[in-house]
């Protein structure tokens, strides 16, 4: 349960509370080898760009549009010239003593709008598709480098915590190349453009708005940061309340056989009240932030309004003007306000493309991303040997697992690791396959060093058949070819026979088409193991590693799966983990591990003659299982 809440407050907050980076050198760096991936479409990148300002410009010509309209139904209406010295009169022309009818004005505006609907559709188009190709890129060589992770890498990061990486960190990404950083320049554009015309149309009264909406526009910051603040606040308290719910009906048994409802609706009375709580206090907030900004977006206004209504009584402006410039001044103050969020956005930006750097900057392990087959020279016969192995796992250092250990198997010989839970037999199994590399010692395939062969080569001959297999959301033919994707349908089938599955598969309506549903939850234990082996069966490995495969079976499964086994292991070297002596009596040699070491090793005979720890722990189990066998047993399959 307290992973679970741990796993829900950290997607919530990674969505909602995304770490805001101070803007600096180091984290635009970050932000700016990121734009490298827009590179290849730089052409389309850039006309992009050209198209927002475009778009922009022609959105600001809509206010000058209105105001010539109202002007063009004005008696008398005109506007003093600009004098000797302004660019319009030095080049024989004089915006603002242009005139036009108002059907000239009506047909000027639809043009502005039908331009600026194509300057917008481009914006859109071109930065989306700019946008979604280089997250795509991204997306990929992310993806890529997390599967090149070593297992140290996975053992310390939580699965959640990865995805989000791939999913939220890179959506935030893609936001800021499509658009904030469309909003930004739109916004910059828009700012220059509008108080450009504002002090062309009245430097007197562009300086009274100036004196005004930038206050405005600072005070609504302030107010809103407050207020997400506390928005934030009432979303963790919800998160917390939710938890409660679930972690009360997940373990719902555990509640009634405690008599613990009352405590468990005290728990989410006292949370859902908090919330209500935060919710009260965030409205009295938000009611003061909208009583103000109505307050002062209008008194604004009827400032600008009185004082542009007093310049037009003296002849210093026309209605049209005083139209142009308060719809311009909303322009500048609506961008004022604006920026405020596109800086938030950055600041989440410059965390999200942190953590993505650091993932690409990241070592990985040298594995061949294409698609090749073993080379001769890196062909396994099989043989394999242990020479004076320690290890400690990278996250626990202090704890020492395996201590000196020296064992081999010859080619085609079957390994039992035998031992005491948590005596380090799975922990062979991860050296074997390379996840880890041991702290002193060596490994050697075929009497040459491990480290001597190139990782995909080895691991491309070498299979895995673990206690909880994991199967893929597809087809039962996609989980069995996921051991050779290259397979045909008659090495599948031939696989499926060998591992005793063929048969129920053919079973099901749409036989190999069959979707196994997510981590296989459509089958029961036996037929998933029984697909895992047939996947590692069509692999055709050098060297086998089961995971006890049969611990959780009922009797007949057992055996099924048992005999599939059997046709898997036969030529190879298998390093099997047995929980159940009983099925590793006819090993070639067993091996008994405790506490890191190798207490024991022979055939079963050899041990049972012994009074050891081999024997100690047969007993035992039989002891047990004439105790717990039950007359009736019920079959998974």
């Amino acid at each position: 349960m307290a992973n679970e809440r741990g796993n829900l407050n950290n997607s919530r907050k990674s969505k909602d509370e995304r770490p805001k980076v101070k803007l600096s050198k180091e984290s635009l760096r970050e932000v700016l080898g990121l734009y490298t991936y827009l590179k290849p479409y730089k052409g389309k990148f850039i006309a992009s760009l050209v198209f927002i300002a475009l778009s922009t410009f022609s959105t600001s010509l809509f206010p000058l549009f209105l105001g010539k309209m109202i002007d063009a139904v004005s008696p008398g209406a005109s506007i003093p010239g600009m004098g000797a010295g302004n660019i319009g009169n030095q080049v024989g022309f004089n915006l603002k003593d242009i005139h036009w009818s108002l059907n000239t004005t009506l047909l000027l505006i639809f043009l502005q709008l039908s331009i600026q609907t194509v300057f917008s559709f481009m914006r859109v188009y071109l930065l989306t598709e700019v946008g979604e190709r280089s997250l795509a890129d991204m997306r990929r060589d992310v993806y890529r480098k997390l599967l090149s992770m070593p297992m140290s890498f996975f053992t310390e990061k939580r699965v959640g915590e990865l995805s989000n990486r791939i999913s939220s960190d890179l959506s935030q990404i893609q936001d800021a190349l499509s658009y904030t950083l469309a909003e930004m320049l739109r916004g910059i554009f828009t700012l220059i453009i509008g108080l450009a015309f504002i002090f062309w149309i009245s430097t007197k009264l562009a300086l009274v708005m100036l004196s005004i909406v930038p206050l405005i526009a600072v005070l609504a910051v302030l107010f809103g940061k407050r207020i997400r603040m506390m928005s934030r606040r009432a979303q963790d308290q919800l998160a917390e309340s939710g938890t409660i719910v679930q972690e009360t009906f997940s373990g719902i048994a555990v509640v009634k056989a405690f008599t613990n409802e009352l405590y468990e609706i005290g728990r989410y009375v006292k949370s859902i009240y908090s919330v209500v709580d935060t919710a009260i206090s965030n409205a009295r907030y938000r009611g003061a932030f909208i009583s103000f900004m109505i307050f002062s977006v209008f008194g604004a206004i009827a400032f600008v309004m009185w004082f542009g209504a007093r310049m037009i009584q003296s002849g210093q402006l026309t209605i049209g003007s005083l139209t142009m410039f308060v719809i311009f001044s909303m322009f500048v103050g609506g961008t004022f306000a604006g920026f405020a969020d596109i800086f938030s956005q950055l600041q989440k930006t410059l965390g999200a493309t942190q953590s993505i750097r650091e993932i690409l900057r990241s070592e990985g392990e040298a594995v061949e991303l294409a698609k090749e087959e073993v080379e001769p020279r890196f062909v396994l016969q099989g043989a394999v040997r242990f020479e004076n192995i320690a290890f400690s796992y990278p996250g626990r250092k202090d704890v020492p697992v395996l201590k000196d250990i020296s064992l081999s198997a010859a080619n085609g010989e079957q390994i039992a690791l035998v031992g005491p839970s948590g005596a380090g037999k799975s922990t062979l199994a991860n050296l074997l396959l390379r996840f880890y590399e041991p702290d002193s010692g060596t490994l050697y395939f075929d009497e040459r060093p491990a480290k001597s062969f190139p990782l995909s080569q080895l691991r491309r001959q070498m299979a895995f058949v673990p206690q909880d297999v994991i199967l893929f959301g597809g087809t039962i033919k996609e989980n069995i070819a996921y051991g050779k994707p290259s397979a045909t349908e008659a090495e599948i089938i031939d696989a499926a026979k060998k591992a005793n599955a063929h048969d129920f598969i053919m079973k099901f309506p749409e036989k190999y088409e069959t979707i196994v549903g997510e981590r296989g939850i459509k089958l029961s234990g036996g037929q998933r193991q029984r697909i895992a082996i047939a996947r590692a069966i069509l692999k055709d490995p050098a060297i086998l590693i089961l995971d006890e495969a049969t611990s959780s079976l009922d009797s007949e499964s057992e055996q099924l799966v048992q005999e599939a086994l059997e046709n898997l292991m036969k030529g190879r070297t298998s390093f099997v983990i047995a929980h159940r002596l009983s099925t590793v009596r006819n090993a070639d040699k067993i091996v008994v591990i405790d506490k890191g070491i190798v207490s024991e090793m022979g055939t079963h005979q050899q041990l049972m003659s012994q009074n050891g720890l081999y024997r100690k722990l047969n007993e035992m189990q039989f002891e047990f299982e004439n105790i717990t066998q039950s007359p009736q047993r019920i079959n998974t399959d």
